[in-house]
């Protein structure tokens, strides 16, 4: 685990800081400024449609730029993104946050890819513990998150200005860190239109099951954490127990990023994340049993956990489903299934919790639980049946 590892750790937890402080904000500043109360989660649904749009951008930068001049331009991004949400917050335009957080997805889509960049940071026997270890800096994102998110709230005339302008400075501190890094050169443009096409891939099950494990196992848990804040303010709690609640969520997320590369390592990638889909079942378990705050903790830490287990183990799969060639297409793809479908639950979770209630919201996250378990299973015994002859 090298010193680029570590840093590029640190860059994942700012991007958290800045994913969660958006997740505990966005939710309550876009239902004090939205028309309609279920339009309430549209600025947290343009952040990850922003992301779903700008995957190709972003590949396409990664293959001609490198990786590092590549994640300075995302971080670019994010200062004018953060300080274009504070002034639509200061003058109250519900649609100009919108705008500033569509164009913060650039750099959602952008960070994303660290994951990936930490493979190629660390030697092929030790990418697992790699990407396990730059998820886990996310940890610095559960404290600084809601941290950030309840202390800067009212540091301006109107709330939560603040905490868009602390963002700005967030990342500021990440182009510091980045200036520092080294990252292996970038490969030849030949060799970056050479290999298989995007439909080839997901006709090869390991990248089929990897996509869709990724994007449904990330939409479930951000259908769940985007309409947590709105839940619990529907049920009488105060906003700093929501903040309270996502942190213990986010350290669910990525304190078990120190182990679970030497857990794949050990018992394989799908027994890894089959216990990541079992952990979100136990979530909707401990979520439909009631409507205390314990209960929300309880229930959003283990989704959180269920998540990392899901999420890491489906990064690892993918690594192993393309060829280096097929790098930057093949992560540019994951990120769009990724994004797209955390689009769709992000407006969800807005009209499921105002107009069906956290219940229901809960049930309905089986359906895709079940579809992952499904696909999980089908490939497992695909791999277990002996090659013919």
């Amino acid at each position: 685990m090298n010193r680029n590892l570590w840093l590029l750790a640190m860059l994942q937890g700012l991007f958290l800081t800045n994913n969660v402080t958006f997740i505990a904000i966005n939710g309550l500043v876009g239902l004090s400024l939205a028309p309609f109360g279920w339009m309430a989660t549209l600025p947290v649904m343009g952040y990850v449609v922003g992301g779903a749009l700008f995957t190709g951008i972003v590949g396409r930068s990664q293959a001609r730029f490198g990786r590092k001049r590549a994640f300075q331009l995302g971080l670019l991004v994010a200062f004018g993104s953060a300080l274009l949400c504070a002034y639509a917050a200061t003058t109250r335009n519900f649609w100009l946050l919108c705008t500033g957080t569509l164009v913060a997805g650039f750099y959602a889509a952008n960070a994303g890819l660290y994951r990936f960049a930490s493979a190629e940071l660390a030697q092929p026997a030790a990418r697992e513990k790699a990407v396990s270890l730059v998820m886990a800096g996310g940890l610095i994102g559960a404290v600084a998150g809601p941290w950030l998110a309840k202390h800067s709230r009212d540091i301006a005339e109107v709330p939560f200005a603040g905490a868009y302008l602390a963002l700005a400075g967030v990342a500021v501190l990440a182009m510091l860190l980045l200036a520092a890094m080294h990252f292996p050169p970038v490969p030849a443009r030949t060799a970056a239109r050479a290999g298989r096409s995007v439909l080839q891939l997901l006709r090869q099950p390991v990248f089929a099951i990897a996509a869709m494990a990724g994007a449904l196992g990330f939409g479930v848990m951000n259908l769940l954490m985007a309409s947590t804040p709105l839940a619990m303010q529907q049920c009488g709690l105060p906003f700093e127990d929501a903040a309270f609640v996502l942190q213990w969520h986010v350290i669910g997320m990525f304190a078990p990023g120190f182990f679970t590369g030497h857990l794949i390592k050990r018992f394989g990638t799908l027994p890894v994340m089959g216990v990541g889909v079992a952990l979100n079942f136990a979530c909707i378990l401990v979520a439909l049993s009631g409507f205390e705050l314990h209960q929300f903790t309880i229930a959003l830490f283990l989704l959180g956990l269920g998540w990392n287990f899901l999420f890491t183990g489906s990064t690892t799969l993918a690594l192993t489903s393309y060829a280096p060639e097929e790098r930057d297409r093949a992560q540019a793809a994951l990120n769009f299934f990724l994004f797209a479908t955390l689009s769709l639950t992000s407006l969800a979770s807005g009209v499921l919790v105002t107009t069906q209630g956290w219940t229901w919201l809960n049930v309905g996250s089986l359906l895709p639980l079940g579809a992952v378990a499904g696909g999980l299973a089908w490939l497992g015994f695909r791999r277990s049946r002996p090659v013919a002859a």
